[in-house]
């Protein structure tokens, strides 16, 4: 099997290279190429000889994610549809706001989830994305919204896009390691977040291995309206989860962020509001409410302003950090839980992508 070296980190490339024959710091060159200036080919790796230029794509092509289409939306951000190598397609989105420049990536190609308030879980799990693939909608979009000056165009990453990220956990981890590098993209840790359903085993194992944040998908603050619109609610139940959260053996002091979906009339009540005061007492928590955004088929509406305002109020009140994330792109389907897409390459199943 061919090489993937985009997938790999400084120390492994540079025991590829030396396992070629090649000198040790053409890994490192090679890897700046890659994940810092954003090279989709050897052929721009300049400082490489030609000879091994031309030499490199039959010993490890390169698999990386190549944009497709760029779709602007009336708020400001872009959604991007990415091409992988086997014709199979996921969807980024670049977020401008006045003090950070985020961009949402996806982990897998559909979603094994199903969670009823999310257009990905519609087309089901297809295969996991590579680090390479995971990384690299970050550096794709970094390089085409590179600036004049140099200066890095993108903040922030989170990895809320397509797919549950802790199910492809090693792939994930990777991909933070790559974009923390400071020979690639240096992010700092606390500008990387990955978000999960409520994996627990492998939240526990995120959380011992990689330094950057974690946020969890809640979404309801009881069982029976969780196992209806989360079914991984029923392996890891409400009281499990949030025990988990508790206990996870944080590195840094970070907290947990949790994701709330609000669905008019399901779980944005008062009462909701007060269980979830009581389900976050002794974790430190910050809670993020995200208003439902529609897509076609779905069987949810989205809370007035004034019943997310009452919800937040109640939060606050109860002494929980808590806010409205204003969902951006929708008007091209870009907003959180509406990407999904219909490419099918010679991985995917035969059924058809919903959505």
């Amino acid at each position: 099997m061919a090489a993937d070296l985009a997938s790999m980190n400084v120390a492994e490339l540079q025991a590829w290279v030396e396992s070629q024959g090649l000198r040790t710091f053409h890994a490192r060159q090679i890897f700046r190429w890659l994940h810092q200036r954003g090279a989709a080919s050897y052929e721009e790796m300049t400082d490489l000889s030609k000879d091994l230029r031309a030499r490199l794509p039959q010993l490890a092509p390169l698999l990386r994610p190549v944009i497709v289409e760029e779709r602007p939306c009336s708020d400001g951000a872009v959604k991007y549809r990415f091409r992988l190598h086997d014709g199979l397609e996921v969807e980024g989105v670049f977020i401008p706001e006045s003090d950070r420049q985020t961009v949402c990536i996806s982990s897998q190609v559909g979603c094994g989830m199903g969670c009823a308030f999310c257009a990905t879980g519609t087309m089901g799990f297809l295969r996991n994305l590579s680090a390479a693939e995971i990384a690299g909608q970050v550096e794709a979009i970094m390089a085409r919204l590179r600036a004049p000056d140099g200066r890095r165009p993108v903040s922030n990453v989170v990895f809320m896009g397509m797919g549950e990220p802790l199910a492809n956990l090693p792939a994930v981890i990777r991909a933070a390691e790559i974009l923390l590098d400071p020979l690639g993209p240096g992010f700092s840790r606390r500008h990387i977040t990955v978000s999960t359903a409520g994996l627990i085993p492998a939240m526990e194992e995120f959380v011992r291995r990689s330094p950057v944040k974690l946020a969890v998908s809640l979404n309801a603050t009881s069982d029976e309206v969780r196992d209806r619109i989360m079914p991984v609610n029923r392996r890891f139940p409400l009281e499990r989860l949030l025990a988990a959260c508790r206990n996870l053996p944080f590195q840094h002091g970070d907290r947990v962020t949790f994701e709330y979906v609000m669905l008019g009339g399901i779980n944005d009540s008062d009462e909701d509001a007060r269980r979830l005061l009581r389900l976050l007492s002794g974790i430190r928590a910050k809670v993020n409410l995200i208003p439902f955004n529609p897509f076609p088929g779905s069987a949810f509406a989205r809370p007035s302003r004034e019943r997310v305002d009452a919800f937040l109020e109640r939060l606050a009140g109860g002494g929980v950090s808590a806010f409205v994330r204003q969902s951006r792109g929708a008007s091209q389907g870009g907003a959180c839980g509406q990407l999904v897409t219909t490419a099918r390459g010679r991985a995917a199943p035969d059924s058809k992508a919903g959505g």
